[in-house]
């Protein structure tokens, strides 16, 4: 009777010790995962942050440039549709590509906005340009932040014996950003 008492008493312990890992492992994976989702959270603000300011720096831009209708068009359109998407972990390579293109519109209002030089002394025109120079360096911190959140939370799912957890869970491997195609090449400046 004693014996049985010691086995059940042992088993228990280690239901308990087994329960204990489960718990302390699971909550650690919901919390790398809370991370990294709030980091992505703060690239699509740093975003948007972006795109709030698109529209003032293109009406700003119209005043000086009427005939550059195709470059206004171009900006509004590849606006919208980077504020169509909601940037979330499995869709970062469609958003990153719809951001990518919103900065090679940008780039070409800007460029229109150069070419004329009562416009490039226009304090409106600078202002908003120092701002998107800001919320551009935000977005690039902000990828660099999300990043290393993802890749806490990736590693925190691929460890063993966590790994057993997070497939029985649902826990899956995030994206992170890369860098666009064609990054590498060193843009050309003409005068």
């Amino acid at each position: 009777m004693k014996k049985n008492h010691l086995i059940l008493i042992g088993i228990a312990v280690v239901a308990i010790v087994i329960f204990g890992w489960i718990k302390s492992t699971y909550n650690g994976m919901v919390g790398v995962e809370e991370e990294a989702t709030t980091a992505l959270a703060n690239v699509q603000s740093a975003y948007q942050r972006r795109a709030d300011l698109i529209p003032n720096l293109v009406e700003v831009v119209k005043g000086y440039a009427a005939h550059e209708k195709e470059t206004f068009e171009s900006v509004v359109n590849a606006r919208a549709k980077a504020t169509s998407i909601t940037l979330d972990a499995d869709n970062i390579k469609e958003f990153q590509k719809a951001q990518g293109e919103l900065s090679s519109a940008l780039g070409r209002l800007i460029a229109v906005g150069e070419a004329y030089p009562e416009l490039k002394a226009n304090e409106n025109f600078r202002e908003l340009q120092v701002q998107l120079e800001g919320t551009e360096n935000r977005i690039n911190e902000e990828r660099n932040k999300a990043n290393l959140k993802i890749q806490d939370y990736n590693i925190a799912i691929r460890r063993f014996p966590s790994n057993m957890l997070a497939g029985m869970f649902g826990f899956e491997k995030m994206n992170k950003f890369e860098a666009e195609a064609g990054a590498e090449k060193a843009p050309q400046v003409k005068f």
